[in-house]
Parts: C-alpha cells; sequence; structure tokens
C-alpha cells in the first residue's frame, strides 16, 4: 500500500513538474498577448548591409537582412504582426524615447551609456570593430592611428571604441559622419586616413572597393548587437526566452550563415579595367534605377502640399502684419522671427519626435514633414506675399474703399491677384528650394529621392553613381517646374 502510495506521489509530483516547465516555457506568448496590440513596429536604419538594407531589384521597396529575419521570428513566436519603420541611426533611441516604435534593432550594442535611457536584449550577434583603410596603408593596430584622421559613424559603438582609442593613442583626428558609405567614401577622396567599422560590414566594402584592405582590432571587452526597448518594457523578457531557443536550436547560427557568407562581389564590381581613381561605373546601379524613380511621386507630393498649405498660411500670416491690429501683428512678426532664425532641420526633428509625447499622436514621418515644411514655408512666404500686397498701387485699394466693397473682400478679388502676379518669380524660387530641401525627410525615414538614391549607394558599396543620377532627377524636375512657371507667368502678362 504504501509502495502505490510513493508510486502515486511520484506520477504527480513528476506531473506539476512537466505542466511548470509547459508554463514556464509559454509564460513569454502570455506576457506578450497581455499588451493589448497585436503588430510590434520596429524601427531600423536599413542602410547597413548585412543586418538591414533594402532589397531594391526590380523596384521593390522591401527591408531585408539578418536583423529583420531575427525580428520576424520573435513575432511569429510571440503571435505579432511585424510592423517596420526606418531612421537614421543616430534617430533610433530619440525614436524609442518618444513611443515611437517597440524596439530597435540595427546591430546595435549595448553600452553602459546606452543602458541608461533603454532596456537591451541578451546579446544575439557577436561582432569585432576593424580598421578599413587604403591598401598599402599599413594601419592594422590602434597605435598606428597616431597622427591620423579617421572616421566613424555618428551614434555608434564604433564611435565609442574611437573615442577610448583617441584617449590612449596620442594625435588621432575623430571625424563623425551619419553614414558608412560616407565614412568609406571619405577614405577614398583622401580626406580621412582610415575608418573603424563593423567586421561584417568592412568586408562587403572591401570585397566591393579592391582598394581597400580592413584588419581586425583586438579587444578584451565582449561586444556584440542587441535588441533596444523602451526602458521599462515588458517585451524584454519574453524577447530573451525566444533569442535563447534560437541559439539552442541553431536558429541564429543558420540565419549568420545565410547573410553573413554572401559575396557581393559579382554584383557590384565592374569587370572593366579602372582608368581613374573615381571610376564611375553607371552599369552597376541599372537594376536599381526603377527603385529611385520611385522616389519621385513622394518628392512631388511633399513639394505639392507644403507648397499649398505653406502659401495658404503664408497669406494669413501676411495680412495680420498689415491689418494694422498691434497685438495680431506683433504675433505674426514673432512667429516668423522664429522659423526664419531656427535651422530647419531641427524644427523637423522636433515636430517629428516631440509631437507624439506632446499629444500622444503618432504622426507619420511624412506629416511630419509636411507640417514642418509649411510652418516654416509660412513664414518666408508672409513676407514675400506682404511685399506684393504693398507694392499694389494704393489708388486700387482707396478705390474699392470709395465703392463701399468690404475690406476681406477687396483684399481677395483686387489687391491679392494683383500682388500674386507681382511675387510670381519669388513663388517660384520657394517651390525650388522646397523641392530640393525636400531631401531633408530623408532623416526621419521618408524613402524620397536622394534617400532611395543612398540606399542603393549601401547596397552596392558604392557611392558616387547612384547620387548623381539622383541629381539629375532633381534637375529635371527643377527645369520643368521653371519652364512651368515661365508660360504662366507669360499668360498672366498678356492681361496687362
Amino acid at each position: 500500500m504504501k509502495k502505490k502510495k510513493l508510486r502515486l506521489l511520484t506520477i504527480l509530483f513528476a506531473a506539476i513538474v512537466v505542466i511548470q516547465m509547459i508554463t514556464g516555457h509559454s509564460d513569454p506568448l502570455k506576457a506578450a498577448s497581455s499588451l493589448n496590440k497585436d503588430t510590434l513596429t520596429m524601427i531600423t536604419s536599413p542602410d547597413y548591409p548585412p543586418y538591414e538594407f533594402y532589397d531594391t531589384k526590380g523596384g521593390e521597396r522591401q527591408i531585408i537582412g539578418f536583423d529583420i529575419d531575427i525580428a520576424k521570428t520573435l513575432a511569429q513566436k510571440l503571435g505579432f504582426k511585424l510592423q517596420i519603420m526606418e531612421s537614421d541611426f543616430n534617430g533610433l533611441i530619440p525614436a524609442l524615447q518618444a513611443n515611437r516604435a517597440d524596439f530597435v534593432m540595427a546591430g546595435m550594442t549595448p553600452t553602459p551609456e546606452r543602458q541608461k535611457n533603454i532596456d537591451f536584449s541578451i546579446i544575439y550577434y557577436e561582432a569585432k570593430d576593424t580598421i578599413v583603410a587604403l591598401k598599402g596603408s599599413n594601419l592594422k593596430q590602434p597605435e598606428d592611428l597616431s597622427g591620423k584622421k579617421v572616421g566613424v559613424q555618428l551614434g555608434t559603438i564604433q564611435e565609442q571604441n574611437a573615442q577610448k582609442i583617441a584617449q590612449k593613442v596620442a594625435g588621432i583626428e575623430l571625424k563623425q559622419l551619419n553614414k558608412v558609405p560616407e565614412v568609406v567614401q571619405e577614405i577614398k577622396s583622401g580626406r580621412i586616413d582610415a575608418a573603424i567599422v563593423e567586421d561584417t560590414v568592412a568586408k562587403g566594402f572591401a570585397q566591393a572597393n579592391p582598394d581597400l584592405e580592413f584588419n581586425t582590432i583586438p579587444s578584451s571587452e565582449a561586444s556584440g548587437s542587441a535588441i533596444a526597448f523602451p526602458k521599462g518594457s515588458s517585451l524584454v523578457e519574453p524577447f530573451n526566452k525566444v533569442l535563447q531557443q534560437m541559439k539552442d536550436l541553431g536558429t541564429l547560427e543558420k540565419l549568420g550563415t545565410k547573410w553573413f557568407s554572401q559575396n557581393i562581389t559579382t554584383n557590384t564590381v565592374s569587370s572593366t579595367p579602372t582608368k581613374s581613381r573615381l571610376n564611375l561605373d553607371f552599369t552597376r546601379i541599372l537594376p536599381d534605377i526603377p527603385f529611385i524613380l520611385q522616389g519621385i511621386p513622394l518628392t512631388l507630393l511633399f513639394t505639392l502640399l507644403s507648397v499649398s498649405l505653406g502659401l495658404i498660411w503664408g497669406t494669413i500670416l501676411s495680412l495680420l502684419k498689415i491689418i494694422g491690429i498691434k497685438p495680431l501683428t506683433w504675433v505674426a512678426n514673432a512667429y516668423t522671427s522664429v522659423f526664419r532664425g531656427t535651422p530647419l532641420l531641427l524644427q523637423l526633428a522636433l515636430v517629428y519626435y516631440a509631437t507624439p509625447q506632446l499629444t500622444g499622436y503618432k504622426i507619420s514621418a511624412l506629416e511630419a514633414g509636411v507640417l514642418t515644411f509649411t510652418l516654416n514655408s509660412g513664414a518666408y512666404m508672409s513676407e514675400t506675399i506682404r511685399g506684393g500686397i504693398q507694392a499694389v498701387d494704393k489708388g486700387q485699394s482707396e478705390a474699392a474703399m470709395s465703392m463701399g466693397v468690404p475690406y476681406w473682400l477687396m483684399m481677395w478679388d483686387i489687391i491679392f491677384p494683383q500682388g500674386l502676379k507681382n511675387i510670381l518669380p519669388a513663388l517660384v524660387n520657394e517651390t525650388i528650394g522646397l523641392l530640393k530641401d525636400s531631401a531633408l525627410v530623408s532623416t526621419i525615414g521618408v524613402v524620397e529621392i536622394l534617400r532611395s538614391a543612398q540606399i542603393v549607394g549601401a547596397n552596392k558599396y558604392i557611392y558616387f553613381e547612384p547620387l548623381l543620377f539622383a541629381g539629375l532627377i532633381y534637375y529635371v524636375l527643377v527645369m520643368g517646374l521653371t519652364f512651368s512657371a515661365s508660360a504662366l507667368e507669360r499668360r498672366l502678362r498678356q492681361s496687362e
């Protein structure tokens, strides 16, 4: 009888252990489901192959790479859909802090400085730093960088490591740039002597540019890539458990082999002998031209909305300045002073990152760009419109007033049309400026013409060809706008 009881207790205990193990493994799913959302938003900087980059073949706008595959696996195992946003690397942490995304994957290293502001998962990939330089430079060790100019990507672990090296090795001058392709191009142009870049990325650039070489920097500190979360995020624990499962099952190793063993030389290096150091070869971007061209409609849409809304807002401001009511005039002048006296890029960053925190509304990158450019261009246009209105002969307004025409009707039907004709060239110049300045919205993730060209350059490990092609597109658009404005101006002059 005792043996039966003992056997029964043993079976019961074993059942309890098994149930605890099963429920323990399902905790991540329960924790994730408790967020009351079915979609996770990931933000990344897709200019860092093979971690994350655009598949530009055939004009597709799909972000792929090592980090993307991991993120998709994590979302699938946790029962979520995945939405991917993009930004420059130095805008990823501000985006997390503004609650624009649930997590960041961009080959980011969990440094102590970053851990003060955001949380991290466990390391999912170990990486090493390298010194990238022209072949024959003999820059193999940190000590060899003494007296040299060294480039790094802004906001990365490589920048921090370079600063540590500069404290130990005298004479190092650091130059921070937004993107790795820009850093590499600085080496090739001779403005810097070397760059500190992660080994997997350095390998791709060395394969695509035979005049470059890289050497691994020995390091005693553990480094690698982890997933970043807002401080106190409930996603950290479930993500860690799934990442550990992926490590144990060899999934991470398989994904690493898939992406880091790819040889890109055949796709990016021209077989034509090099005759000049610049070595332009536009055949390398032919398959990616449809991808760049897809940025044109977005650029035109952005410009059209900004100009139209800016003209309306500028007209309102100009009327406030000339209406004669001192408080309104003071407000309009103060507004113009602020928006003309601060950088447009600063205004764009404030609108994009501060709006969700101040209002709770997650404004999209395009909306933030249009709003910022409307507010900014309105300030400039208000002065132009005010000058045009005041240039209209006073006899026009006096005659209208003597006939009893209401003030607002007089301004709308008589004064403003004549003033608009006078300021048309200035408005065209403002429109052209907005068209070209639209490239600034690329810093918050809008894939317009310039951003598309930069993406192609990052994927192909080249620099000049996609940018020159983007420049040609901008020139054609500006010339088309100029000719259209000239035709409109000639037609308006016919009525004189």
